[in-house]
């Protein structure tokens, strides 16, 4: 009897693990049982300029394919084009199956099966939608239109839209409570953030915001804290999520900061924040904010997930067409995973294959996985100096996406990124992008052309350098950058 009881127990243990992908880790409840890591989970990534998701093995860190949603340019500029661009933000259900991923570019937010990698529907929204996540009873799914002033509510079963709820301008995105009763709406183009009442979808409280780009958010599993980003200052900035929802601290993390996560462990619940102008993740305390480690893990870390039982967290890598995986346990990294151009947001998404292979309709990378990677340095640096600036050049054929994480700069500044003559900055000077720095002295600079072409080249006569420059293309000042590699 004893042994049939034990049975009992273990087959219902597993019988709820196989019905839902909610863990104890965010954006799960603290009260939920943690999942092991399996081969059944799968990692997502969205991959903005190769317009693909990437669908990852946790268990072997290994790439199995991807999801192709568009084409790359200049496919994507025609006026019968169909497919999505710029793969951007990404949210998945309670139970697993399916994962919302959605396309600024094309104002969509698109559906898709876990078990199969098969599109389910795509709805399209307004202007520049951001990110998308489901509320934690799975009915809706709640997207963040930045373009314009509200959060769309999608009807989960339909794919229909059937509420606006009106917000400040730019709502950059939206994370739920655990218990599902609120959602914290951060904003990327004003200084306020909102709280919403779920049940009723009207605004209960506001929060101020230290300065107006907040492009990520993030709820603790127990419930107490919510912490936020600001990527134009490189703060975070820590509230309770409770009523009266009051200011907690702000943590000065660094230039670009990026997303911020949560991974319950055994030694306690800690806050994974990751900070694109120092090619870093930062951890942090949840009780005194104190910080613990500073984890090295490529260029311009963006997205941050934690796994099932809190063992590993992923951080996609916006230069380096990559995921790190992190042991929580020792902060370091374990593994590096290629996947596509550019990696915006990611999930990790526990029990996402119940049964089969998983690998469906996936396809090889192809051209989303080329680039190639450079880095510029300050003019006069030492060798061995870091690189306060890395540069993508994201291949779409004849020609590349050029991306800039740029550092070190003063704050407020006009500048330039152009191609120099010289590998000193010397001779003629040809702008690629002007750009004003944030307050935190840094960017992200994008620019499209045959650029690789001129880069490597092996003709002295038709070889240019990248370099960063004072002032504008029509006033151009001093060379205060040139590249190092």
């Amino acid at each position: 009897m004893i042994r049939a009881a034990r049975l009992a127990t273990c087959l219902a243990i597993s019988m709820a693990h196989a019905a839902t992908a909610t863990a104890g880790q965010a954006p799960g409840a603290a009260s939920d049982p943690d999942i092991p890591i399996s081969s059944r989970d799968r990692v997502y990534a969205a991959e903005q300029f190769s317009n693909t998701v990437s669908v990852i093995d946790p268990m072997a860190n290994r790439l199995l394919g991807v999801i192709r949603l568009g084409e790359p340019q200049p496919v994507n500029f025609s006026p019968l084009y169909r497919g999505q661009v710029l793969v951007h933000g990404m949210g998945y259900a309670p139970d697993g199956r399916t994962i919302a991923v959605v396309s600024i570019g094309s104002n969509s937010v698109t559906f898709i099966d876990t078990a199969t990698n098969k599109v389910k529907h795509t709805t399209y929204l307004g202007r520049s939608p951001h990110e998308a996540f489901y509320t934690p009873d799975g009915s809706e799914v709640w997207v963040t239109v930045r373009g314009e002033d509200y959060v769309s509510v999608i009807d989960a079963k339909s794919f229909a839209e059937i509420a606006r709820i009106k917000t400040p301008n730019g709502p950059g995105m939206q994370i739920f409570s655990p218990d599902g009763k609120y959602a914290y709406i951060c904003s990327s183009f004003n200084p306020e953030l909102v709280v919403v009442s779920v049940k009723d979808r009207s605004i209960v409280a506001t929060v101020q915001q230290e300065s107006p780009f907040c492009p990520n958010i993030a709820a603790s599993p127990n419930g107490d804290q919510v912490w936020f980003t600001l990527k134009d200052t490189g703060r975070t900035q820590i509230f309770n999520a409770r009523p009266p929802f009051e200011r907690i601290t702000t943590i000065d993390t660094g230039p670009i900061t990026n997303h911020v996560n949560f991974a319950r462990t055994p030694q306690g619940t800690f806050a994974y924040v990751s900070v694109g102008g120092l090619n870093a993740v930062k951890v942090y305390r949840t009780d005194n904010f104190e910080q613990l480690a500073v984890i090295p893990v490529g260029n311009l870390p963006h997205g941050v997930w934690p796994s099932g039982d809190g063992r590993r967290i992923y951080v996609g890598l916006e230069n380096d067409d990559a995921l790190a995986a992190i042991d929580t346990a020792t902060n370091k990294v374990i593994a590096h995973v290629p996947v596509g151009q550019a990696p915006q947001a990611i999930n990790y998404v526990p029990n996402a294959v119940r049964e089969g292979a998983g690998t469906e309709n996936l396809v090889p990378p192809g051209a989303a996985g080329h680039a190639v990677h450079l880095t510029l340095s300050v003019k006069g640096a030492q060798a061995g100096d870091r690189a306060p600036t890395n540069v993508a050049l994201f291949d779409q054929g004849l020609v590349q996406i050029f991306q800039a994480a740029v550092t070190g700069l003063q704050p407020k500044k006009p500048y330039f990124i152009g191609l120099a003559e010289q590998p000193d900055g010397h001779g003629s000077v040809q702008p690629l992008a002007v750009f004003t720095t944030n307050p935190a002295g840094s960017a992200i600079v994008n620019a499209s052309g045959p650029i690789r072409q001129l880069v490597q080249s092996g003709d002295d006569k038709t070889r240019r350098y990248l370099v960063i420059g004072e002032g504008t293309a029509a006033q151009p000042g001093t060379i205060v950058q040139l590249q190092a590699r």
